[in-house]
């Protein structure tokens, strides 16, 4: 049977195009994802004073959260080609909620691995740049740029702005009902996102917004995992790609793996109440936003690999001055540093995204897979940092090595992104802000 394929604008009754609210639907699902993954940086403290566990043994939890969570993307996305979009965020939603339910009733360290870990690790993953991708790429044919930057600031926001709603209420009445509450909330998109979310226009009878004509659905692609590993195959064997994946790695260190996780409980061995860590911490959040619009707007304009060198550069500076300035207060300097370090934050992800070059280097449909294996070093570099940070604040009683150490990783990563050959004149056209 014929389906009749509407304008893409779908103005019949002056209604607003399907597909801004599969993006709506979307953004309220990467939201909650940010949101989420932040959480392990609140229960560092809590799960040492009441179960008596490790830095080191809680930190391993993070690792493997922070590396399912990288690793799992790329595959992710395959799955989508292969299942659909609803299926794959609706069982996302649903391992995240299984495992903040189970963890508010785990009595040993290691069913946090296995719980948050990879349980929540493996939902948040699945809904993270990958998700949003692919959303974009089937459901608009125009403002796609518009459309790729409210989700990403979906994210952005779902990490910074329920950090201090999340310590409030951990600060109130304990980590447990707080995890049950993060279970529950995960476990009500669910139908959310299989009523709203669509697989494809063309599946409602629709064109993609702004498109000009019929787009037909992508057939399944039951071997796209393994394209996923044979694109990795191809990347590794050029040097720019373990020259990104290095500083990348390093990036995800400095910032996830040591502020996301290390900055509220050791502002806690300072004196600072948690609530005002968090608030301080989503004060990073905010400035990650317009650093990254700012560094877009420089890729275009000035060589990428010394802007990254830069940046990387001036983040080893922030990160040796954070020890000094740590207080049981938020007085102006550490304020300062936190708006500094915010802008360098997610800085990093434009030029890096330009010095991937895909379009000259490895084709342009592997150029996703190939930025998805970047950031899932980027995750593993976050986690294997926490799991580190961990570790030295058991052994040495404080975080001033982990700032120290993070600094010289950030050191270490300006020299690799000078190293990197320059791209061909259509590489800064892949960056997406």
């Amino acid at each position: 049977m014929t389906q009749t394929i509407t304008t893409p604008s779908a103005t019949r009754g002056g209604r607003v195009h399907r597909a801004w609210w599969i993006a709506a639907a979307a953004a309220l699902t990467v939201m909650a994802a940010g949101a989420f993954s932040t959480m392990p940086g609140l229960l560092v403290t809590p799960l040492h004073r009441d179960l008596g566990w490790s830095r080191g043994s809680i930190g391993f939890a993070v690792w493997v959260n922070m590396a399912v969570t990288g690793l799992v993307a790329p595959f992710a996305t395959a799955l989508m080609d292969r299942f659909g979009l609803r299926r794959v965020a609706a069982g996302a939603l649903v391992a995240v909620g299984a495992g903040a339910a189970l963890t508010a009733v785990m009595t040993q360290p290691w069913q946090l691995t296995l719980y948050w870990g990879l349980l929540v690790g493996l939902g948040c993953g699945s809904v993270a740049m990958g998700f949003a991708a692919v959303v974009v790429q089937r459901w608009f044919g125009a403002r796609r740029g518009l459309v790729t930057g409210i989700l990403t600031a979906a994210g952005v926001f779902g990490q910074f702005a329920f950090l201090p709603l999340l310590s409030r209420g951990i600060d109130r009445y304990q980590w447990r009902p707080v995890t049950v509450t993060v279970a529950l909330a995960a476990l009500a998109l669910v139908p959310l996102a299989w009523l709203l979310l669509r697989d494809h226009p063309a599946d409602l009878g629709l064109r993609p917004y702004g498109s000009g004509r019929p787009v037909p659905p992508p057939a399944p692609v039951p071997g796209a995992a393994r394209h996923a590993v044979a694109v990795l195959r191809a990347a590794a064997r050029t040097r720019t790609f373990w020259l990104l994946a290095g500083t990348f790695a390093i990036c995800g260190a400095s910032t996830n793996g040591v502020m996301w996780t290390g900055f509220v409980p050791a502002a806690h061995d300072h004196g600072m109440p948690t609530t005002v860590a968090a608030g301080l911490l989503s004060l990073i959040g905010v400035f990650n936003v317009a650093g990254t619009v700012l560094s877009g707007w420089l890729t275009d304009r000035h060589d990428p690999r010394l802007l990254l060198s830069c940046y990387y550069g001036m983040r080893a500076l922030s990160l040796v001055c954070l020890p000094y300035l740590l207080g049981p207060e938020a007085h102006w300097p550490l304020i300062a540093f936190v708006v500094f370090f915010g802008l360098l934050d997610v800085a990093t992800v434009p030029p890096t995204i330009a010095l991937s070059a895909v379009r000259e280097v490895y084709g342009e449909r592997s150029g996703a897979i190939v930025f998805g294996w970047t950031l899932a070093f980027h995750q593993v570099g976050a986690g294997l940092m926490a799991f580190a940070g961990g570790l030295l604040r058991d052994s040495l009683g404080s975080y001033d090595l982990v700032w120290f150490g993070s600094a010289l990783l950030c050191a270490v990563a300006a020299l690799l992104a000078a190293a990197i050959g320059r791209p061909g004149p259509a590489a800064g056209a892949g960056k997406s802000g």
